[in-house]
């Protein structure tokens, strides 16, 4: 299944976040906190404002970017989980 976001809205698999801590402590699933980063999978065309003009996206399909923690929708897609998020949620592109 192909997932074409809309206007100025992103998708992106999360980067699970690290297993263990630096000094080598497993960490619980229910310890670990959200992932705040990504990879972009796919992006809409841009957000249309009133006079029709399209403002282009600045991230890319296969950019790492960090977003708001508790921005965005969490979906399901063929079993996957991914989120959605509005460009204006991306803090950074992770180089």
């Amino acid at each position: 299944m192909k997932v074409t976001p809309l206007f100025d809205n992103v998708l992106i698999e999360p980067v699970e976040a690290e297993q263990k801590t630096a000094s080598g402590i497993i960490l619980p699933d229910s310890a670990k906190e959200k992932p705040q980063m990504g990879i972009v999978k796919a992006v809409g065309k841009g957000k249309t404002g009133p006079k029709g003009d399209v403002t282009p996206m600045v991230v890319k399909v296969g950019d790492k970017v960090m977003y708001k923690k508790w921005g965005g929708n969490e979906v399901k897609v063929e079993g996957k989980e991914w989120t959605l998020v509005s460009q204006e949620d991306i803090l950074a592109i992770i180089e």
